[in-house]
């Protein structure tokens, strides 16, 4: 039923693999998939991944740097995977720790890691479970809890609350317990007195609501009369007469009674020190009291411990509410959260090192990994390969309306100029009336920068069109061949702006696509969308998918970010576009003249992000 299993450590190293009876293809080029399209991408919310035909599951372990990850085809519905990766998961990493402990990291890697034999049990007790699984028989009305109730039972007590008392003392024995049970084994002998100091801290209360006084009339304060005596005496409001007075004396007794520890021993100080820390966490377990921010900060920053799901989700909840604040889609900013506590769970935490700094680092890692995908556009070097070819280079820009293509289409020609190369822009916006004269400007002041008696009497930039209600493939295809003919370097195509939902607008551009085959496909977005850059981006890609003739239809190759001066720190726009296509931003605009153009600065949009 399985193709393969594999476990390998985050540093690359295949620690053992299995693969199924009758199973021929090789798995490296699937797990090879996962690893740069999820993992090095921080991709992993999701513990999912299809390649080709297979369906690929992946569980991490945080704690040892492991990866398990199982492969099956992608018809088969396997419902006791998840079960059975989590419980491959609990043996393997007992197997390899007592390894590590015996014989060392260098041992290991150079003896086989006997595994097989668990491997096969296991996998035998989860295909029997899963066929053991039979639906459930429905029960019959006098099988069911609401044949046995009576009218009785429905009648309410007046002592009806006491098994709810009986039960919030058990629970509050239980926290004891819980708490006392995490002490360090220098306090232990010492539980009775610590045990004293909970009873203590537990019967500080809230300061009762003083009684309601009936409401009279109210006595004359005249302007000139003076203060009473009695407006002056501030001894009853600073004094510890209030409930929050006597909570405080019992907080000092406590402190008192660790004090009195006169002994000079180091083993002595070290257990009044560690008194002194249970008292904190006593006084931070206890809610609404005066001591519980100080407290509550100190017992976040001592000791080490495991991250736990529960211990991550408020944090994970102010980044979410944070990303989405900052223009991030708000299923990529669940997404993003998602992957990070993946990531953390079960990692050990060091000293002094809070929850929160250690997601928000986290977090901020991912977001850097993300704006710099596995692909890295060149352009520059990819025009040198396309001339030693001896074709134009061919970019096609494609996006909504009014999001600035042709702008940035002159923009890119300017930087293109600059470095030396010429350049054909065809016009296929045949439908907005102005576009083919906005190029024709564009080309004029571009040639006038760079004359052509500067480059041998011929003009670096010109314009091909044919005028509007043309097909737009057909023109892009007779401008590559015109650009061949000529000796061009770069065809930049302008296409017109559409919605994503304008299915015929949609088949057009996919039909240019997949007509004319250029190097590189653009998609031109604003900096200022949210939610909305996701659902442009998803239906651009599926309708070039839907609408090619090959098995491998091109897709978007990168983005360009428009508008990015007018957001200030809003940048989330860019993570969302960059983690729904897996493509990088090529380039970013910055302003209205041909110089605003840059390349995206990672950690610079990161830092920008991540600010309160």
């Amino acid at each position: 039923m399985l193709d393969f299993f594999t476990i390998f450590s985050k540093g690359g190293i295949v620690l053992w693999c299995f693969q199924g009876a009758g199973v021929t293809e090789s798995f490296t080029a699937p797990v090879n998939a996962l690893i740069h399209s999820v993992i090095l991408q921080e991709r992993s919310g999701n513990n999912s991944y299809n390649h080709e035909a297979l369906s690929l599951k992946y569980k991490l372990d945080n704690e040892f740097e492991l990866i398990f990850v199982v492969g099956f085809q992608k018809i088969l519905t396997l419902t006791y995977v998840d079960k059975f990766l989590d419980d491959v998961q609990l043996h393997f990493r007992d197997r390899y720790k007592n390894e590590l402990e015996q014989n060392g990291a260098l041992k290991l890697l150079n003896n086989n890691f006997e595994f097989e034999d668990d491997f096969k049990i296991l996998l035998r007790e989860a295909e029997e479970s899963s066929k053991g699984r039979s639906p459930a028989p429905m029960r019959s009305f006098k099988e069911s809890e609401k044949s046995q109730k009576t009218v009785k039972s429905m009648i309410e007590t007046k002592g009806g609350d006491k098994g709810k008392e009986q039960g919030g003392k058990k629970n509050k024995n239980t926290k004891k317990e819980g708490i006392l049970e995490m002490l360090c084994p220098s306090v232990k002998p010492h539980l009775n007195h610590i045990a004293y100091i909970f009873d203590i801290l537990s019967s500080c209360s809230k300061s009762p609501k003083p009684p309601k006084q009936p409401k009279g009339k109210q006595m004359r304060v005249w302007d000139m009369g003076g203060s009473s005596t009695k407006n002056l005496d501030y001894s009853e409001r600073n004094g510890d007469s209030s409930a929050n007075g006597v909570e405080q004396n019992k907080v000092r007794k406590c402190f008192f009674y660790f004090g009195n520890n006169n002994s000079k021993s180091v083993s002595d100080v070290c257990c009044t020190l560690n008194m002194y820390l249970v008292l904190v966490v006593l006084l931070s377990s206890k809610k609404g009291g005066s001591f519980g921010g100080m407290f509550g900060m100190l017992k976040g920053l001592v000791g080490s411990k495991s991250l736990t799901r529960e211990d991550m989700e408020p944090v994970l909840e102010k980044m979410r509410d944070h990303l989405i604040a900052k223009n991030v889609a708000a299923d990529i900013a669940s997404q993003l959260c998602d992957s990070v506590a993946k990531k953390l769970e079960g990692k050990v935490m060091g000293t002094f090192t809070t929850v929160a700094s250690t997601v928000k680092q986290a977090l901020q890692d991912s977001l850097v990994q993300i704006l710099q995908p596995k692909r890295r556009v060149d352009i520059l070097r990819d025009v040198m390969e396309a001339q030693s070819q001896r074709r134009p280079y061919v970019i096609t820009f494609c996006g909504v309306n009014g999001v600035g293509k042709s702008t940035n289409l002159a923009k890119i020609s300017f930087w293109l100029i600059e470095n030396g190369l010429t350049v054909l822009i065809a016009a296929c916006d045949t439908f907005r009336a102005g576009a083919v004269e906005q190029l024709r400007t564009h080309q004029r002041r571009l040639n006038s920068l760079h004359p052509p008696e500067q480059n041998r009497g011929r003009a670096v930039v010109q314009l091909y069109e044919k005028g509007y209600g043309k097909d737009a493939a057909g023109i892009a295809m007779e401008a590559i061949a015109y650009a061949r003919n000529q000796g061009f370097d770069v065809v930049l195509v302008d296409t017109a702006g559409r919605m994503q939902d304008n299915a015929p607008l949609m088949t057009a551009l996919a039909k240019l696509i997949a007509v004319n085959m250029p190097d590189l496909v653009l998609f031109v977005g604003e900096a200022l969308v949210g939610n909305e850059a996701v659902d442009q981006l998803v239906k651009f890609n599926q309708a070039l998918a839907d609408h090619s003739m090959s098995d491998k239809p091109r897709l978007i190759d990168g983005i360009v970010l428009t508008k990015f001066d007018t957001i200030d720190d809003k940048v989330g726009a860019a993570i969302s576009m960059t983690y729904i296509t897996g493509q990088p931003i090529v380039f970013v605009g910055t302003g209205q003249t041909y110089n605003d153009l840059r390349s995206l600065n990672a950690r610079a949009v990161v830092s920008a992000l991540m600010k309160a």
